[in-house]
């Protein structure tokens, strides 16, 4: 299962979200520049659990460099597709998080369910002297922090059939709950360090972002994070929308909601519409005129239900301002 989309919009950039995803690449790029040295580089910058447990190889490091190791493990990558993979589903998940917690409690977020998966890995495979790299512990915690944030969330994920590619709207409980599950029978049926898949990093980094996340919600926010809130505010929506109206009985109009933000409301905007109904799917463009209000409705006509004489009803879009 790919995830493609979530159907949770954010309503601020995701700055700490996209830089980390860059500090990633450009970490990756000095990667591929340093082949000739590049196991050396990734069993310094990499986690090795056998150098904090073993006094042999611990006596190789200094401390500032076993520290170090705790964070810079969660930027280093094995390859483009575990690149790839990883930064994919910090893009999908990681900017709703985000929106929740403000930038800067979303980074010390982020570090922290990064150090403690790590940390998870570490204890269950204390001798091993492979080195552990990747991003997949913090993002895993960035999961569990979106799966108490948005359970009812969809999640649009791609399944592959042979060549058929299958999109399906699955909820976001199901999705991340399957997830962890098939990470927690992948760690008790192999071992990571032979695998070299540290499952138990996923697990425990899923496992201390919910930790993390509930104690962060309760701390009271600053005046900081506001300042930062109205400096990140995305001024747009997404400019493609799926919407799912309703038809109650005999009633030949459909009804759905629209949202925009509050400077598209002042300027107006347009979007293009995915209309979903029974086996069809429409897609439209609608024009949100300048200076529209809160619960005003826009009237699409012909896009109702066909009524018994041939006749269509009319597409009733209610505003929502974000």
């Amino acid at each position: 299962m790919i995830p493609i989309r979530t159907t949770i919009p954010s309503k601020n950039y995701p700055v700490v979200n996209n830089t980390i995803i860059g500090i990633n690449v450009v970490v990756y790029l000095v990667q591929i520049s340093l082949v000739p040295d590049l196991n050396r580089f990734v069993y310094i910058y990499g986690l090795v659990p056998a150098r904090y447990s073993i006094h042999q190889i611990t006596s190789y490091f200094t401390t500032g460099q076993q520290i170090f190791s705790l964070f810079s493990f969660m930027f280093l990558h094995g390859g483009f597709w575990h690149l790839l993979g990883n930064m994919w589903s910090l893009y999908i998940f990681g900017d709703n998080v985000e929106d929740r917690l403000g930038p800067f409690l979303y980074f010390v977020f982020y570090l922290l369910c990064g150090i403690t998966s790590g940390l998870s890995h570490l204890i269950i495979n204390l001798n091993s002297n492979m080195p552990t790299i990747g991003a997949s512990g913090a993002i895993a915690g960035v999961m569990g922090a979106y799966l108490i944030l948005h359970p009812n969330a969809k999640i649009l994920t791609l399944i592959p059939i042979i060549f058929i590619p299958w999109f399906v709207e699955i909820p976001a409980f199901f999705f991340l709950g399957l997830w962890f599950v098939l990470q927690f029978i992948s760690a008790t049926g192999s071992h990571g360090s032979i695998s070299g898949i540290a499952w138990w990093a996923h697990i425990g980094g899923f496992i201390f972002g919910i930790i993390f996340l509930k104690i962060m919600l309760l701390l009271p926010e600053t005046g900081v994070s506001d300042q930062m809130r109205k400096v990140t505010a995305k001024r747009k929506t997404h400019r493609l929308q799926v919407i799912r109206p309703v038809g109650p009985g005999k009633d030949p109009h459909l009804y759905g909601m629209i949202t925009i933000t509050s400077f598209e409301a002042l300027t107006g905007t347009r979007k293009l519409v995915n209309i979903p109904w029974g086996f069809q799917k429409r897609l439209v463009r609608v024009t949100v005129p300048a200076g529209v209000q809160e619960g005003s409705k826009l009237r699409l006509k012909g896009l109702g239900k066909i009524t018994p004489d041939g006749q269509r009803g009319d597409l009733y879009l209610k505003v929502t301002i974000a």
